[in-house]
């Protein structure tokens, strides 16, 4: 799924992400995830009513939603995240997510997260 090209003299991986195998991390999430050198990156999707329970984790994580809507809970606080709105977690903070809208959205992790 990964082809290396040609960018300004450096060969650069491309990620034909529609070709990556989909995982389920609970009911009404579907995503496909890949590496970088020092990043992990998820394209998910969501229904509503899905949700993530409150975790955390050593990486710092950017949501980028797509479509849809999503409350998100960063230490306690709540916050709505849709389309042209990045929820940013900072590393080690408790979080969770709710699906409001059903949606889609890219999420990146520094430095990379390996999931189990």
């Amino acid at each position: 799924m990964t082809k290396r090209v040609k960018i300004g003299g450096r060969a650069m991986p491309l990620v034909d992400t529609g070709k990556l195998d989909v995982i389920e991390r609970g009911i009404g999430w579907r995503g496909r995830l890949f590496h970088s050198q020092n990043m992990t990156f998820g394209h998910w999707e969501f229904d509503k009513g899905g949700s993530v329970g409150e975790h955390s984790h050593a990486q710092e994580e950017v949501w980028q939603v797509i479509s849809g809507r999503l409350e998100i809970t960063i230490d306690g606080a709540k916050h709505v995240a849709e389309p042209g709105v990045a929820a940013i977690i900072p590393p080690n903070a408790k979080h969770s997510i709710k699906v409001l809208a059903p949606g889609n959205a890219i999420v990146v992790d520094h430095p990379l997260r390996h999931f189990e």
